[in-house]
């Protein structure tokens, strides 16, 4: 307000002094009530202290290290039954160890965010970790995990920006080929290429909306767009499906006593094209073979899929051309298009399956036995677990078993606690705990 200021200030004088310091944020409190929400505080923070040290006492990650084989005592032994059991027995110490960092990096960070405001005067009395971070669970996570999943997610960034430039140059190679011959199996090649580059752009495309952090998005989609991904594979394979379903109809025609029985010719312009994807698609999928991430592995898969796809592609007329079979280009084709429906209807239906709301695999299950494990210091049981796809990702159900004498803050400290490590894992994009007082009872779900 422009001008000389009359009212209110701090100064006193004759003033009353229930309105005095309003200015500065309120009343100042008396000294007794002052005492009160410093004692009540440091019973929170005593209460909090002793459930942090309850649920990290057992956790000690060295002892885990001494159950580990190296990479070259694996090499070393030639049973490979053997081998692969301690593979896997690596595999689940890696993910215990992961549990404990989790648990041990988020506990505190929750807790000391809990009740900011214990008196509710409006006034933030403290802060915690989890709420500095704004309640990004990742940020609390120790610093070498989020630079091992930086990197991970760095490193299928690039391979799969790699393969879209190998898919665009590939995809323009076949399209030469394809006007230069007249060969079924190289259509069919070419649309395989066509469709596989538009489904790395339907997850791409996804992936960017996943992240997109709009209003209105978030208002639209509250619990967020994880299953925009599986839904547009799910579209994609339906496409697939189709499109190779017209191919094999144009092969048997072929293949018919009234079909075209002339051998269908193979130019060096075609043969170039399809060695020059095979090698390709060959160094890239030995390039992503190193990179254990899921990604990498799904696009190392696609890769195998496309050398072993484009060679018989090759094959099929080029040897038709050489011995003059004319049948066996068409025939050919209608086995790769056999082969291409089969896989991406299988595709399909696994989509479907996870969208539904299918049982999570036994790898995870064991994550999430663990993690619930590492809390059992402070519960009494577990009523339920459970854990289901909703997409790629997983959602999981808790029922805790508490003493029915538990306070309600000390309950929903221990509840929201676990909610938020479970939450910290990857593969959770959501969890659920609630808390019991009987073992026996209804299971707070209705049958459907």
């Amino acid at each position: 307000m422009v001008g000389r200021r009359h009212g209110l200030s701090n100064t006193g004088g004759n003033i009353p002094k229930k309105y005095q310091d309003l200015e500065s944020g309120g009343n100042k409190k008396s000294t007794k009530d002052r005492f009160r929400d410093v004692a009540s505080q440091k019973l929170s923070d005593d209460r909090r202290n002793d459930l942090k040290k309850r649920i990290l006492k057992g956790i000690d990650q060295g002892w885990f290290q001494e159950f580990r084989k190296s990479s070259e005592e694996l090499k070393a032994i030639k049973n490979k039954k053997v081998r692969k059991f301690y593979e896997d027995q690596n595999q689940m110490l890696n993910d215990w160890i992961e549990v404990d960092s989790l648990v041990m990096a988020v506990t505190a960070g929750v807790l000391d965010s809990m009740d900011p405001d214990a008196d509710h005067d409006g006034v933030i009395e403290h802060s915690g970790a989890l709420r500095d971070a704004g309640e990004n669970v990742e940020q609390l996570l120790p610093e070498d995990e989020r630079e091992a999943r930086r990197k991970a997610n760095k490193k299928a960034r690039w391979a799969i920006n790699i393969n879209v430039i190998a898919n665009v140059i590939l995809l323009t190679a076949k399209v030469i080929a394809a006007f230069k011959s007249n060969s079924l199996s190289l259509i069919a090649s070419l649309v395989d290429s066509a469709l596989d580059l538009l489904c790395t752009l339907i997850v791409w495309t996804t992936n960017r909306l996943v992240g997109w952090r709009l209003n209105s998005l978030q208002e639209k989609f509250p619990v967020g767009r994880r299953r925009l991904e599986p839904l547009g594979i799910l579209v994609f394979s339906i496409i697939m499906v189709i499109s190779f379903l017209q191919i094999l109809h144009e092969s048997v025609t072929k293949l018919l006593p009234s079909g075209d029985h002339t051998a269908a010719d193979l130019p060096p312009v075609a043969i170039g094209a399809m060695l020059a994807t095979i090698i390709l698609k060959g160094i890239i999928w030995f390039g992503c073979i190193p990179i254990k991430t899921t990604q990498v592995q799904a696009l190392a898969q696609d890769c195998k899929t496309d050398v072993y796809f484009n060679t018989l592609s090759l094959l099929f007329p080029f040897i038709g051309q050489k011995a003059g079979v004319w049948w066996l280009d068409p025939a050919g084709a209608a086995i790769l298009s056999l082969f291409i429906i089969f896989d991406w209807s299988s595709t399909c239906f696994d989509n479907v399956i996870r969208l539904s709301g299918s049982n999570v695999d036994y790898h995870v299950w064991k994550k999430l036995f663990f993690l619930a494990y590492r809390f059992s210091p402070v519960v009494d049981g577990f009523k339920v677990i459970r854990a289901y796809h909703a997409g790629d990702g997983v959602w999981t159900e808790m029922d805790l078993l508490l003493d029915e004498k538990t306070p309600l803050n000390k309950a929903h400290d221990i509840a929201e606690t676990l909610q938020y490590c479970l939450e910290g894992l990857e593969e959770v994009d959501r969890a659920f705990v609630t808390t019991d007082y009987a073992q026996e009872g209804p299971t707070g779900h209705v049958n459907s």
